[in-house]
């Protein structure tokens, strides 16, 4: 059979035929041997694999106790109050600081308070910035139209205190708070250091850059890198679930006209994006952070394209279009995800916490995140503080920072998502501002609630808002 089946070839033929299945045996069996050596090589721990790396000018291998991933503001909270309470910290940010960051720039009271109680220079260094507009009250727009102005504090703007709040670019923002970081010799800050490998090693984890040139050895690790945050998905399991995620799309814009003498953001709930809204946040120099958000489950039933509905809303909504028609976008219309607080879910485990976006603590109803971030941030510096006094970083003893995290956020976000469950509601939301439009004292108690969580309770209570009613009359 073998004779037979070489019959009608020639001597040289034949050679080349067999030189070349000689060869073709050679770089299978060398694949082979590559891949089990790639295996062998990535099986070990992190460290190992260091070790076994040839031609790497600088490695550098780094050990603390507490190490933070991603300075954005959960993250700086964080260092900052480690840093204030004299423990040192590594934290580590893929970028370079200044660097632009997509989001809606508005910043709580909850973040002044937090760097008054830390540092009250921080506050006075902030407040000295021309980067930010101080913001003093709300105007809601409700789908009917009707406009409700609700100022902070009864309307009152004392020429030398500090605003209730602020909006303020996130690229200036985090850079401040970068900046900060500087004035505490215990923050090693690691920018342009983009990690790519996390992994759990006896004592706590490790953090690496795909070259493994850089790592970072730590007992506690704090998460706080964003909203796509790879360790909260694969390795605490916190997975995107629509009907608690928003997207959103925002923009900026010079020459909006209309806007509130006295800083008022905007919130816009309009028939067509409910239980979603538009925003329209003033910036200095006359510009705006423009744009809208709406639940990601909303979006797939009603089949929305967000940039779309953008498009149409300023070019042809009567509350937008007049306002928007001289105005000029400056950059482009860009979108984000945001993964909201609306449903309790595990925030820590065996050797980390989870802060801020990758905790999934947005305020479902305001799309706040940066001051939510903020205190989580400084709730986990003391939580390490606590850890390292008892020498203590098991899953159990860090379910000290769920509970706390719940009991000063958790509350507060569990009624934001019953309220935008009502607003969802376009009739209930008209009511609500006909109530309360046009009497002064219901306008005065509302102006509490931007600070009184048991006053802002009420507004989920009909019998709330049958006394409005018999009030106004």
């Amino acid at each position: 059979m073998v004779a037979r089946a070489w019959e009608g070839y020639d001597v040289p033929v034949i050679s080349c035929l067999c030189l070349h299945q000689a060869m073709l045996h050679y770089w299978f069996c060398q694949m082979w041997l590559w891949l089990a050596h790639y295996l062998r090589h990535f099986s070990l721990p992190l460290p190992q694999r260091a070790l076994r790396l040839k031609n790497i000018s600088v490695l550098s291998i780094l050990q603390t106790d507490i190490g933070i991933l991603g300075a954005g503001p959960a993250g700086a909270a964080a260092a900052l109050r480690l840093g204030t309470l004299g423990i040192p910290c590594i934290i580590v940010d893929k970028a370079t600081f200044p660097r632009p960051k997509v989001c809606g720039d508005a910043i709580s009271g909850k973040v002044t308070t937090l760097l008054h109680r830390m540092n009250p220079d921080m506050l006075r260094r902030f407040d000295a910035q021309p980067m930010h507009t101080g913001v003093w009250g709300i105007r809601f727009v409700a789908p009917n139209r009707k406009v409700l102005d609700i100022p902070f504090g009864g309307g009152i703007m004392p020429a030398s205190a500090s605003a209730p709040g602020y909006v303020c670019r996130r690229t200036d923002f985090d850079h401040f708070l970068v900046q900060e970081m500087k004035h505490y010799p215990s923050i090693t800050l690691l920018e342009n250091t983009d990690i790519q490998h996390v992994e759990k090693t006896g004592s706590g984890y490790c953090m690496a850059t795909a070259d493994l040139r850089t790592q970072v050895h730590c007992r506690l690790l704090l998460v706080a890198n964003g909203a796509h945050s790879a360790f909260s998905r694969k390795i605490a399991g916190l997975h995107k679930d629509p009907a608690h995620h928003a997207a959103s799309v925002r923009a900026y814009f010079d020459g909006v006209s209309g806007m509130h003498s006295q800083g008022f953001i905007e919130l816009h709930f309009l028939r067509p994006i409910l239980p979603g809204y538009f925003w329209i946040f003033p910036l200095p120099d006359g510009r705006a952070n423009v744009g809208l958000g709406i639940r990601s489950d909303v979006v797939s039933k009603k089949h929305l394209n967000l940039r779309q509905v953008f498009q149409e809303l300023i070019c042809t909504h009567p509350s937008l279009r007049e306002r928007f028609a001289h105005a000029r976008r400056e950059g482009p219309l860009e979108g984000y995800g945001l993964p909201l607080g609306s449903r309790p879910r595990p925030i820590s485990g065996d050797h980390y916490l989870l802060l801020g976006d990758a905790g999934h603590l947005i305020d479902p109803l305001t799309g706040e995140g940066i001051g939510n971030a903020f205190y989580s941030g400084v709730i986990a510096a003391e939580q390490a503080q606590r850890c390292l006094e008892v020498q203590n970083f098991s899953a159990d003893f860090l379910k000290a920072y769920d509970q706390r995290v719940a009991r000063v956020l958790g509350s507060e976000m569990q009624l934001s998502y019953r309220l935008q469950s009502l607003l969802a509601w376009p009739a209930v939301a008209s009511l609500m501002a006909n109530v309360i439009a046009g009497n002064s004292n219901i306008i005065h108690a509302f102006t509490r609630m931007y600070t009184d969580f048991e006053l802002r309770l009420q507004l989920v209570n009909p019998m709330f808002w049958l006394k409005m009613m018999w009030r106004k009359r």
